[in-house]
């Protein structure tokens, strides 16, 4: 049942809770998609996110964290030379100041180390309150809720808050979970939002969540039509878990680059 106007506090936290269910079922392979073996690399890896596909920033990342391996590294960088390695992920020069004076300020006031606090983290350079979250929760399993583009469309459509300031959107969907769940739960809803319920045109048809989506119909409702949305390896995977013919998913379905 999808939510209705007079929808109660506690009704909402039920639905919440049978999204939060339905997504655990539907992406059982969710994590973290930037590539990373310590806190610096994360930290590094979400500042080039910015206006870029993670996988264009996983092509980029292996020669820069051989490069500069330490916080040190990045504090005493050659400009010129780091531009030119992170020229790929776009707005370069922009991203190569935030890099310098991070790996400054790390030294200066950290030894070295990202913090594990976000109070702490979001005081350094390029590190916004929802990259964060995205270190916390990944590099120091201190839960987190990630408001990226993706969460912030989806929890919308599905009605469990009103509010638009991501802060604000955050506290209000923690609320709703159990703290333990938030880094996966952003996993989860950032996958969806990557693979199914895409920004213009939904995969309503195909979708795990159509009971429970008042939004549902923005997309086709059509599964035939619906189906050939989902994208990425597992879209005949995702297409089952609808309960959809896997045939229907189109060849470049599967092969598509997940945003």
């Amino acid at each position: 049942m999808t939510r209705s106007a007079n929808e109660t506090e506690l009704g909402r936290k039920r639905r919440a809770r049978r999204i939060g269910r339905v997504l655990t079922e539907t992406h059982p392979d969710a994590h973290c998609e930037l590539d990373h073996s310590n806190p610096l690399e994360l930290a590094v890896a979400t500042i080039l996110s910015a206006q870029c596909t993670d996988k264009k920033v996983n092509e980029v990342t292996p020669k820069l964290f051989a490069r500069y391996p330490s916080a040190v590294d990045y504090a005493g960088a050659d400009r010129t030379e780091l531009e030119e390695l992170i020229r790929p992920t776009g707005f370069y020069r922009n991203k190569t100041d935030s890099l310098i004076k991070l790996g400054r300020a790390l030294v200066e006031r950290y030894d070295g180390q990202v913090p594990g606090r976000l109070t702490e983290l979001v005081t350094l350079p390029g590190i916004g309150r929802k990259t964060a979250n995205v270190i916390l929760g990944n590099a120091f399993d201190v839960p987190g809720i990630t408001v990226d583009t993706h969460f912030q469309r989806l929890v919308g459509r599905w009605g469990l808050t009103t509010e638009t300031d991501p802060v604000k959107i955050e506290h209000a969907v923690g609320a709703l979970y159990e703290r333990r769940d938030w880094t996966m739960l952003s996993h989860r809803i950032i996958f969806h939002g990557r693979r199914v319920c895409h920004a213009r045109k939904p995969a309503c048809g195909a979708c795990t969540l159509t009971k429970l989506c008042p939004a549902y119909g923005t997309g086709p409702t059509d599964p035939a039509l619906a189906v050939k949305l989902l994208k990425g390896p597992r879209a005949r995977d995702l297409a089952v878990a609808a309960g959809v013919d896997p045939d229907l998913v189109p060849p470049a379905a599967v092969a598509a680059e997940v945003p």
